[in-house]
């Protein structure tokens, strides 16, 4: 595998992209009753008169034989059984569709590869119980990210594998109101791993260049990056909850070309799945790596020693950070690049550092 390198966010590089697939729609459905849209009229039995009770004494026989209001339907155990059933029948229908689907090829992807049907049937559901259950994601400051519009999320990186980015996915995603989608931007390592590559793109990752992020947050879409990149997540863990350096700004360039707003991000648990005390640069070299981790589990027990330790995470939005207000040349000054850089990386410093402060322990 060739050497990994990282292309520098604000580097202006462009590419290729593939055009969208429109999905056919197929629409259908039946209406019930009369054609005409009202109800039939009920008839009376034959030989006799509407079922009802029969009229006491002294009672007009012509009252009696009048049609009587039909009694609340009550359902019975075997009318839940069916409808229980009838749930079952709905799920199997539409996983029988979604598979026609992705058969016939009959479904959208982005210019970018992006497939939103896959990511929410398929990927964010196999993420889901790792975020709830394993990690006990807890989630504050979501209000932060607009309902609508283009925002950059900005936050640490950390962890030896990069979990934290798929689980800030899963965050924004399943506690926004909007349940908007999180682009993440990634170095190109990511694509080129096989297998890797494909889902990265499926899930709406896409190179970490200027370009790419000034035309999502131009379409409106929330795009997150971790400006620390390889120097953040594969730090000794020793240096947890130490930032790194931000680089040289790309991302404020971008958005404030894009107008969108900057949403400091910090993100507390991650630092702790896989402890690095150690790095084979050797071995790193020769497999392509930018490192190659040592910890107290791996690669001691093997497989089963890339299984992540069940830390408790919190991922708090911080106060979005406005960029419409500059003028257009304003990208271009290196010093108001510098300015808001180091304002980010404060405040995602310093909310790291109360989350610690706030946290019982690694685990709970």
């Amino acid at each position: 595998m060739a050497d990994a390198k990282v292309i520098p966010f604000d580097d202006d590089r462009s590419r290729s992209g593939g055009g969208s697939r429109p999905a056919r729609r197929r629409t259908g459905g039946g209406s019930g009753g009369r054609g005409d849209g009202s109800t039939a009229p009920v008839s009376a039995l034959p030989g006799g008169r509407l079922p009802g009770p029969s009229p006491e004494a002294g009672a007009d026989p012509q009252e009696a034989q009048q049609p009587q209001e039909a009694p609340e339907s009550r359902e019975s155990p075997v009318g839940e059984a069916r409808g229980a059933d009838g749930g079952w029948d709905r799920r199997i229908a539409g996983g029988l569709a979604f598979l026609r689907r992705r058969v016939t090829g009959d479904y959208e992807v982005d210019e970018f590869g992006y497939d939103k049907e896959l990511t929410d049937q398929v990927l964010m559901s196999a993420l889901r119980p790792l975020a709830d259950k394993y990690f006990r994601v807890e989630v504050k400051g979501i209000e932060n990210i607009p309902s609508e519009g283009g925002a950059l999320i900005v936050a640490n990186h950390s962890g030896t594998l990069p979990l934290d980015g798929l689980m800030l996915q899963v965050a924004v995603h399943d506690n926004h109101p909007a349940e908007r989608h999180l682009r993440l931007l990634a170095a190109d390592l990511v694509f080129h791993l096989p297998v890797v590559n494909e889902l990265a793109r499926k899930a709406g990752h896409t190179l970490a260049c200027a370009e790419d992020a000034q035309r999502l947050l131009e379409l409106g879409e929330i795009v997150g990056v971790m400006p620390e990149g390889f120097k953040g997540i594969g730090k000794p863990f020793g240096d947890r909850y130490k930032l790194q350096r931000f680089g040289r700004g790309g991302f404020v360039s971008t958005a404030l070309r894009a107008g969108a707003p900057i949403v400091p991000c910090s993100i507390v648990g991650a630092e702790e799945i896989y402890p690095m005390i150690g790095n084979a640069k050797t071995l790193a070299r020769l497999l392509g790596f930018p490192y190659f981790p040592i910890t107290p589990t791996f690669p001691w027990l093997g497989p089963l020693g890339a299984v992540p330790l069940p830390t408790k995470w919190t991922i708090q939005f911080g106060e979005p950070i406005p960029t419409d207000g500059y003028p257009p040349e304003a990208a271009e000054d290196p010093m108001l690049m510098f300015n808001l850089t180091d304002q980010v990386r404060e405040q995602i410093q310093h909310t790291l550092y109360k989350l610690l402060v706030q946290r019982r322990s690694v685990f709970f």
